[in-house]
């Protein structure tokens, strides 16, 4: 998405001569040509130059012009818009500013609103997104990328029925638009509607749109026990070069998960291994030791409860943290099964104000520092504003659960914002853990597990902060084995739902009745009861994860 930009919007650039006067609101990527002055020639062709500094992905030079543009035109609409999608997915908060600078000067074009309601789509700040979306299509109302975001948007804040009807309008409007044939699969498959997903997916896929997307999603929605004709299409497809890295990296994983699932496991092994090559992700991990290093040395037990006195008292906020694919979902999936919790899916909140104060992934910050400059009120302030964005999504729940996964990096600022939140870590057999990892697509802010060795090697760092997090706050996280769990579903969720203050409710048993959005891979898996195929899963792969074992160390339970 980062080079995504309104459709058309360069046409709508003049770089013939003009004696007219530069209009910045003509700026707008939808503007006719006859709706006003056009724009200087200059900051036309340095808008192009951007534009193509930008697909080639060369984006410092993309806004050190869009810069230019705007020091010789100031508030200049579309260079702020151009701006903000260089941000995408490399600095959210600044594609958010630039976005909203944008719609200030220009408040009737709809690609704008819906640029800045993706940015806030991005930030899990589901509130304004919507509305911003919402505007877009009251501007236009057959946008049908704005239809298919809005419909993102509801999905991911548990409104996952309302989302339907979204996509399928979109579909009305273009049938074959991949936001729209891949949308509402995604839509239902995270409300259990499994077989609807996979007839959505192969109509696409017969349609050729987003074919490798579409296989990776189909082989999900479902356990395989014979061979199906899908297997030898993804193969023929592997194929084809047209896919590009990106899509080869899908109908990879796809093709291991089908061999996976019929038990052909050094095939799938060998597809797993290609499919995150194909993806060249690499991680540093030297750096992220060094902030490993510099969050322990920070975070001492004595700095955490000095500065807890001045969080929230609420016992609203439950954290749901570990490794992904260690049972968070499964975890969260049980507690919002109770009638006084709700489980809010996977906020990048705490996220997000973790790195406005410093404490960002970067080996040369001054965490020290950053924290000393955390006064008593913005400790209060920053306590309330998370209170207040939590309580968005049900107002009445006694316990709300924000499932992030890597929150487990941030224990330490939980316990000084909430000192009276609950804190589930969920552990898992780090070798059934990390394959777990391994087999899965996942994006590039989990490129650690694209590697055996260096997946290994991390799940190291990240079990010496979750032992520094237990001495810093002692007998206050309470630790979910996820073979506990599996092996007596009753007696352990009893003793969550404990944990919580709550009284015990049966509904925590069934679980996969629960009629929410899940947005994880395990949205299968927690649709069904509890089985146990998935202990000791690693066995299938022995000879084929032994850098992963060496890696892990005294951590695997060989």
């Amino acid at each position: 998405m980062s080079n995504r930009l309104p459709p058309a919007w360069a046409k709508h650039l003049k770089t013939q001569p003009s004696a007219r006067a530069v209009s910045p609101k003509a700026a707008s990527p939808k503007a006719q040509p006859n709706a006003g002055p056009p724009r200087n020639q200059a900051d036309d062709m340095l808008l192009r130059q951007a534009l193509e500094l930008q697909k080639a992905e060369q984006l410092p030079e993309a806004e050190e012009l869009c810069l230019k543009v705007l020091a010789r035109t100031p508030n200049h609409p579309l260079a702020f818009y151009i701006l903000g999608t260089l941000g995408i997915g490399y600095d959210n908060e600044k594609a958010l500013r630039y976005f909203a600078r944008a719609v200030a000067e220009d408040p009737r074009n709809p690609y704008y609103h819906l640029s800045l309601g993706e940015a806030y789509l991005q930030l899990s700040e589901f509130t304004p997104a919507i509305r911003h979306i919402q505007h877009a299509l009251d501007l236009k109302p057959d946008l049908v990328e704005a239809l298919c975001t809005l419909g993102d948007a509801y999905n991911a804040f548990d409104k996952g029925e309302m989302a339907l009807p979204l996509f399928e309008k979109a579909l009305k409007i273009d049938r074959d638009h991949p936001l729209a044939r891949m949308g509402l699969p995604h839509a239902l498959a995270s409300l259990g509607r499994m077989e609807e997903a996979a007839v959505h997916l192969k109509e696409a896929i017969e349609r050729r749109i987003a074919v490798p997307a579409a296989y990776n999603a189909l082989v999900h929605t479902r356990k395989y026990t014979e061979e199906p004709p899908e297997l030898a299409a993804i193969l023929a497809e592997l194929r084809d070069p047209a896919h590009g890295a990106e899509g080869a990296a899908a109908l990879h994983h796809a093709a291991g998960k089908l061999l996976n699932d019929l038990r052909h496991y050094k095939e799938a092994m060998d597809h797993f291994k290609k499919g995150n090559q194909a993806g060249g992700q690499k991680f540093d991990l030297e750096n992220y030791r060094r902030w490993v290093d510099a969050m322990i040395e920070t975070f001492t037990p004595e700095m955490v409860a000095s500065m807890a006195a001045h969080g929230s008292p609420s016992e609203v906020p439950v954290f749901v943290v570990g490794m992904p694919r260690s049972g968070t979902t499964l975890t969260e999936q049980i507690c919002a099964s109770h009638p006084d919790v709700h489980g809010a899916g996977e906020l990048s909140k705490l996220r997000r104000m973790a790195n406005g104060i410093g404490l960002a992934h970067r080996s040369d910050a001054n965490l020290g520092k950053s924290m000393a400059t955390i006064t008593p009120a913005l400790t209060r302030a920053l306590a309330e504003e998370h209170l207040s964005y939590l309580r968005e999504r049900a107002p009445d729940s006694l316990r709300i659960v924000d499932k992030m996964p890597h929150n487990f990096e941030l224990i330490g600022l939980i316990g000084i914002l909430f000192p009276n939140a609950r804190i589930i870590h969920c552990r898992r057999d780090a070798i059934d853990n990390c394959v777990s990892c391994f087999v899965l697509q996942f994006n590039k802010a989990h490129s650690y597990s694209a590697d055996l060795q260096t997946l290994g090697l991390y799940y190291r760092e990240y079990d010496r902060l979750l032992r520094h997090w237990k001495k810093v706050l002692p007998g206050r996280i309470f630790e979910n084995r996820y073979e506990t769990l599996i092996e007596n579903q009753e007696e352990q969720s009893r003793r969550l739902i404990d944990y919580l203050g709550l009284p015990w409710d049966d509904a925590c048993l069934r679980f996969f009745d629960k009629d929410r959005s899940v947005n994880t891979y395990s949205r299968w898996q927690v649709r069904q009861p509890i089985y146990k195929s998935s202990v000791k899963r690693w066995k299938n792969y022995e000879s084929e994860i032994q850098p992963l074992i060496e890696a892990l160390g005294d951590l695997a339970e060989v």
